[in-house]
């Protein structure tokens, strides 16, 4: 009986699709409501992807930032299964392992690695695992006799598999990223959703220009700019965040990210204002 009813709910989610697609149309193995996690549960809508991500912790929200930022990775699969089930535990088994259970029913589980990404590495797309993992968790035996599971699973594919902990990921990288992310398409924000493509970019060079030439913050720098140009007030710190999530503006982006101080520009890339699509 506990034997239908687990391949029941395993043969229903991969019928709902999940584990399945890639890019818009992938579906992550196991919703926020599935699972009770350590952390905060956070849903973002993702710009590569253009579909919402279901994170778990806020050190896979805070990874799944630097992913998206990275100029390589193509593609972000969260919450990937380890499928067949049938496989991991037979690994398990060689391994001498016990496989992971549903704590009620003492089940076996479908496995998941928190992140599948597709890897841009300039000879072709690569497919590389990451499993993000506080560090203080690895020192617990059972976490790294599921990892030794895993691991195996993903060699037998010829899969890269890595274990990831909130030491390799940048908080300052992070943050600055939460911070633009939701300013890559402009025209979700009132101030600019009548505006002509050609307006937007007109603006953008106007303000591109205001912070090169001066010396002021960047706070100061838009408050002036939203008073000349007569834009709602905001509009300025708006399209500064939307040029820097474009990567149109770059700067030291490990850098704690401070409008209230002057900002080193690293790089301004004008060619990509005539890249984005706007309206």
């Amino acid at each position: 009986m506990s034997k239908r009813t687990r391949t029941s709910k395993v043969e229903k989610w991969i019928k709902e699709g999940r584990g399945s697609g890639v890019g818009a149309d992938y579906k992550p193995w196991l919703n926020i409501q599935d699972v009770s996690s350590k952390g905060r549960s956070t849903r973002l809508k993702g710009i590569k992807t253009n579909r919402q991500h279901e994170f778990l912790s806020d050190v896979e929200r805070n990874y799944f930032y630097l992913t998206e930022y990275s100029d390589s990775i193509v593609d972000i699969r969260e919450q990937f299964p380890l499928l067949p089930l049938e496989e991991t535990i037979v690994i398990a088994d060689e391994l001498g392992l016990k496989h992971p259970t549903d704590p009620k029913t003492n089940e076996p589980v479908v496995m998941t690695t928190d992140f599948l990404l597709t890897v841009d590495k300039g000879e072709g797309l690569a497919e590389i695992a990451r499993t993000i993992k506080m560090k203080d968790e690895l020192l617990k035996e059972r976490v790294i006799e599921k990892f030794e599971i895993e691991r195996v699973y993903w060699e037998r594919r010829q899969i890269d598999w890595g274990i990831v902990t909130e030491l390799e990921i940048s908080k300052e990288m992070a943050r600055n990223i939460s911070y633009i992310h939701d300013y890559y398409d402009i025209q979700q924000y009132d101030a600019f959703q009548n505006v002509s493509s050609q307006h937007i970019e007109d603006l953008a060079l106007a303000l591109l220009q205001r912070i090169l030439n001066e010396s002021q913050s960047i706070r100061e720098i838009t408050n002036v700019f939203d008073k000349e140009t007569h834009m709602p007030l905001g509009s300025g710190m708006t399209l500064f965040y939307h040029l820097l999530a474009q990567k149109i503006i770059r700067v030291d982006i490990l850098e704690l990210l401070n409008v209230e101080q002057p900002i080193v520009i690293q790089s301004i890339d004008e060619s990509k204002l005539k890249k984005v699509k706007y309206g």
